[in-house]
């Protein structure tokens, strides 16, 4: 059972899914009882519907955004504006949506969808371009780019909270068959797209061209492989993975403004690399992503049931992004090390 599950995550997400489900377990048994409003029981704080669908909801905005930068960090790129883009797109979907209040629920949360995601779109488009065309780091660009679009977002807005229909909240807390109470449509989106994700990365001919870019770039030159193309691509679906992960958001939360996802570009990129991603490129997965972001959400529900110090939650985290960068490179040099014996 152990290999096949090792076989099917991988070793990385293997441990990952060992941590998470024993974090879990410590949650379940140190977290005191309360009484459901809802069903009348005494029930755990942690274990329970309500809790666990909040921690798949607050996971599902960090891992949509974490698979897109995992694509990035694999082709060994980063992408500091991903938070801004969700800003970015959240508020002039809201801004065009307030300007269509006749319109009907349906047409209000289409065109909500492809707003969204037509921004993020073109929003990953510049950063590719930026990156591949002025030959500057992408750290630099995105960085710049974060607060150029933040900043569109705030003069747009006038720092201002902006509502969104009641259509849009109604989809995105749709119950699908549950409780009244527990809203599953976040996790639902979180799945689609690292299940997109995973197969894009691992089934597709360009998917496998992103892990040869970052793998060697000098070598996918000689290939013959389109570098530019494939370097624009990473950006254009971590643009659009912020523009769905800001539709979700923006629906389920019922407002957007220019300070949305203030910082989240942190957070996803410890989720993509605490999930297996090497900044040096070559080495990630979508699956991956969203470990790392239900480990990271698992951190600071931790904090929240067990009544720690909420500082805390910045110290771990921390923590957990070392370990995993140092985990990476020390499986790189053992690797390189068994080459060379080999060859020898």
């Amino acid at each position: 059972m152990r290999s096949r599950a090792s076989s099917f995550f991988g070793v990385q997400q293997f441990g990952l899914v060992l941590i998470i489900l024993l974090l879990g377990v410590v949650m379940t048994i140190k977290a005191p009882s309360h009484l459901d409003r809802v069903s009348g029981h005494v029930v755990n704080n942690f274990l329970n519907p309500s809790t666990l669908i909040q921690v798949a909801t607050d996971t599902s905005f960090f891992a949509i955004m974490a698979v897109g930068m995992t694509m990035v960090i694999i082709s060994a790129g980063i992408d500091l504006s991903i938070g801004s883009i969700y800003a970015l797109a959240a508020v002039l979907m809201s801004m065009q949506l307030h300007q269509m209040p006749n319109a009907s629920p349906v047409v209000q949360v289409l065109v909500g969808i492809a707003l969204s995601c037509g921004i993020g779109l073109v929003s990953g488009l510049i950063n590719g371009v930026m990156v591949c065309r002025l030959g500057v780091h992408p750290f630099i660009i995105t960085l710049g780019t974060m607060w150029v679009f933040r900043g569109i977002a705030f003069v747009e807005t006038h720092a201002m909270s902006i509502l969104v229909p009641e259509s849009l909240t109604h989809f995105a807390k749709a119950n699908l068959g549950m409780r009244r109470d527990l809203y599953p449509v976040p996790m639902v989106v979180m799945l689609v797209v690292a299940t997109v994700g995973a197969l894009f990365l691992r089934s597709t001919t360009w998917g496998r061209r992103i892990f040869a870019v970052g793998g060697n770039i000098e070598a996918a030159k000689y290939s013959g492989l389109p570098i530019n193309r494939i370097l624009t691509s990473v950006y254009v679906f971590a643009g659009l993975s912020a523009g769905i992960a800001a539709f979700v958001g923006t629906s389920f939360y019922g407002s957007a403004s220019s300070g949305d996802a203030q910082g989240y570009e942190l957070y996803v990129i410890a989720s993509a690399v605490v999930g297996g991603a090497s900044l040096n490129g070559g080495k990630g997965s979508a699956v991956g992503a969203v470990l790392g972001a239900l480990l990271i959400v698992m951190i600071r529900q931790a904090i929240r049931t067990l009544n720690l110090d909420q500082n805390y939650e910045w110290i771990i985290i921390g923590i957990a992004i070392v370990v995993s960068v140092v985990l990476d490179r020390w499986s790189t040099v053992q690797a390189e090390r068994r080459l060379v014996r080999a060859r020898q």
